[in-house]
């Protein structure tokens, strides 16, 4: 683990507008509800710098708010070899995701690195799809597949950490 008292945690898709940071709000409540954020620390970014700065999409800002989940507070970041010492867990949502971090990570820090559907092996879906280009029911179905695999990160953690 880290050197401070608190797990961190990284969720990163490509531009950190859509799978990410409606993870990271997800998680951010789940934490909250759980009383923990004084344990656990999360973030978000993406592996391109296409929308740095920016707030998170309309239209997942939107389904996390239908759920009760606020992500209107988050700006897009690009990820960065540093994140590896930062962070307990860097978590790619997809397979390309976790190529691009896996091409930045620093040698001996590749066990940080997961696939965010590791947590929910359950639904037997190995990556969470980019919603970006298809309607509203993608993001509906991203919001399901994040707070599954929140609830088994958040296990992983208590078993590891806490």
């Amino acid at each position: 683990m880290n050197t401070s008292a608190r797990v961190k945690i990284l969720f990163v898709c490509m531009g950190n507008i859509c799978r990410s940071p409606t993870a990271h709000g997800v998680f951010r409540k789940l934490v909250m509800d759980e009383g923990l954020p004084h344990v656990i620390e999360i973030d978000s970014a993406g592996t391109h710098a296409y929308h740095v700065g920016e707030p998170p999409d309309r239209r997942a800002r939107e389904t996390a708010r239908e759920r009760g989940v606020d992500i209107g507070d988050l700006r897009a970041r690009r990820a960065r070899p540093e994140d590896f010492l930062l962070f307990d867990y860097v978590i790619a949502m997809d397979e390309d995701n976790y190529a691009s971090l896996a091409g930045i990570c620093p040698t001996g820090m590749e066990d940080k690195l997961r696939l965010f559907m590791e947590f929910a092996p359950d639904l037997g879906i190995r990556e969470v799809p980019d919603p970006y280009y298809g309607g509203q029911g993608g993001f509906e179905r991203v919001f399901d597949m994040v707070e599954s695999a929140t609830r088994g990160l958040l296990a992983d953690i208590r078993s590891r950490y806490l």
